[in-house]
């Protein structure tokens, strides 16, 4: 399923602490904002894509625990990306030293800083065209390395700054290159 895009140009332009504050009213709901402005309500994932999606976070975090080299986010997470968009990946990391240059108000809300690391994970429910959408638009504000996996297809997408994205088919694992000193996600959890 898309997720629901609401333009509420030019009757309502939201300022991020109405935005922010939308969000904490309706904590039931996952709301994202493109840099056109737009509303974006996330659909929620199912049993597996949630399975998934904590199985990729775990490892992340063990190996963050291990390296200490950053901060792991979840899906829950909304960061202000430099673009105006307020987007909410699967999974992000972000190098320690760039966190720690946020005030703490600006961590506790929604940090005002691009992720240097995420991961999308297409459930049955996302149409691809706007997952690919946001890899892009994640890269172009600043990520350096996101994943977008398809589990329908057994295929990760590889995106990287300056470079075209990579398809892989049925790969085994993914490893974080240099962004990620000595990460490797196993995919046959996902792939069974």
């Amino acid at each position: 399923m898309t997720p629901i895009v609401l333009n509420l140009n030019p009757f309502v332009e939201l300022s991020d602490e109405q935005f922010y504050q939308l969000c904490q009213n309706h904590r039931d709901l996952k709301f994202e904002r493109t840099a056109r402005g737009e509303l974006v309500i996330v659909t929620p994932v199912g049993g597996e894509g949630g399975s998934w999606e904590a199985d990729l976070i775990g490892d992340l975090v063990y190996w963050n625990r291990q390296t200490q080299l950053g901060k792991v986010f979840s899906s829950s997470t909304c960061f202000k990306l430099p673009n105006g968009a307020d987007r909410s990946p699967d999974a992000a990391w972000v190098i320690l030293e760039r966190w720690n240059q946020l005030t703490p108000e600006q961590q506790k809300r929604f940090p005002p800083i691009c992720p240097d690391f995420v991961i999308e994970l297409r459930s049955e429910s996302d149409a691809l065209e706007p997952l690919q959408q946001k890899m892009r638009e994640y890269i172009s504000s600043g990520v350096r390395l996101g994943w977008l996996i398809n589990s329908q297809k057994r295929q990760v997408e590889i995106y990287r700054v300056n470079q075209d994205k990579q398809i892989l088919e049925n790969p085994k694992q993914l490893t974080g290159e240099n962004v990620l000193p000595g990460f490797v996600f196993n995919l046959s959890i996902l792939w069974g």
